[in-house]
């Protein structure tokens, strides 16, 4: 029997929206899920945006105060999509009120505010799952499952980029994303945090690190009305200063002796979500991109010098693979990832343990996001807690 599991979405932009398609897409791909998520309420403060929402997607609700979400007794899952700044203090109410919670990265704006969430989360016996979504690909888990198995080699050395060009244009209004208070540290909670992710996710933990950060774009034009996805344009209004990073590089060390480097950028003039990874070990080597989803690089064998690479092409198999497509090289896509993290989420709920990346690995990424800002400051290698 599929029981109904009462959901609610929280900050309504476009992160909100592909959480809610995730929520209506779930069953076509996993149908022999135990639960049937049912879109309750969402709750957004922009004037009308929760009424659209609501008409195009089925929500049998609207607020435009999240508190309402936390009272409301038909709600038992919350998909929390709110601004960063607001992370804390929603994930926590939602914990304390017996919501399961489906949080974006990074959680809040500094570890402290990831472990606040976490300990709710663990002190009221629910589940909490992350938007880590970049770990759900097959090829990055068919990565993770040969570096494992040993088919690379030990791990030497590993390079992680995620260069975007979201934030380029000079005219880009000054949004939230921007300030120090509410958005953070700029590139290293947006897109760096996906980085150490997928490093701890491939390589295990993170032991120590050096990082160099800078601002690009220093003035931005402040925005005269709502904004979405930090790409509206705002020429001629008044500047105000960029208080965070556009971008960061940064040395690794692992525990398991391996070296890193990780770099990131959101005013990467040229670059479109070029985001991935080339990690070597003493036999071989694997290579992703994001952009080419499905394939990844490989070089294995005894050769060690002029050793070929080839191209191997997910399919089911290979992690969920299977569930959206019936064969190798088909397609998937971004919000296929957010699907399959949905289903982790409601399995959690179902089977009641974790499944998929939870907010102890955003408490690990949020560490090393802090140590990352300790050493830019002070221009040392900083231990990650």
């Amino acid at each position: 029997m599929v029981r109904t599991l009462g959901v609610a979405v929280v900050g309504f932009g476009w992160m909100g929206r592909v959480h809610t398609q995730a929520y209506a897409r779930v069953l076509h791909h996993f149908p022999h899920l135990a639960v049937r998520p049912e879109l309750v309420t969402v709750a957004e403060e922009v004037p009308g945006r929760a009424e659209e929402a609501a008409a195009q997607f089925g929500f049998a609700g609207t607020a435009r105060d999240w508190r309402e979400v936390a009272a409301d007794p038909r709600v038992h899952a919350v998909s929390i999509t709110a601004p960063n700044f607001l992370h804390r203090e929603i994930g926590v109410a939602m914990a304390e009120a017996g919501k399961h919670i489906w949080i974006e990265k990074p959680v809040g704006l500094t570890a402290e505010d990831a472990r606040a969430v976490a300990d709710a989360v663990a002190k009221a016996g629910v589940q909490g799952a992350v938007g880590f979504n970049y770990r759900n690909a097959p090829a990055v888990e068919t990565a993770r499952d040969m570096i494992a198995a040993g088919q690379i080699g030990a791990v030497t050395h590993a390079r992680i980029r995620l260069f975007s060009d979201y934030a380029a244009h000079p005219e880009g209004a000054l949004t939230w994303r921007y300030e120090r208070e509410r958005g953070g540290s700029g590139v290293l909670g947006d897109l760096a945090s996906h980085g150490v992710d997928l490093a701890r996710f491939l390589l295990g933990d993170i032991e120590a690190l050096t990082a160099d950060t800078a601002v690009f774009v220093p003035e931005r034009a402040r925005p005269t009305g709502a904004t979405a996805a930090g790409h509206t344009r705002a020429a001629g209004g008044e500047m105000g200063p960029v208080e965070n990073e556009d971008y960061v590089s940064c040395l690794l060390r692992f525990t398991s002796g391996a070296r890193g480097v990780l770099e990131a950028c959101r005013v990467s003039v040229g670059e479109q979500n070029n985001y991935g990874f080339e990690i070597h070990g003493t036999k071989g080597a694997v290579f992703w991109d994001f952009r080419r989803m499905g394939e990844l690089g490989v070089s294995r064998g005894t050769s060690y010098q002029d050793q070929p690479v080839s191209t191997l092409y997910v399919g089911p198999g290979h992690g969920e693979y299977g569930a959206f497509q019936p064969g190798a090289a088909n397609s998937m896509g971004y919000d296929d990832l957010k699907v399959i993290e949905a289903h982790r989420f409601l399995l959690s709920i179902v089977e009641g343990k974790p499944c998929g990346a939870t907010l102890a690995d955003a408490v690990h990424s949020a560490a090393a996001l802090d140590a990352m800002t300790r050493s830019a400051e002070r221009g040392t290698w900083e231990n990650v807690a």
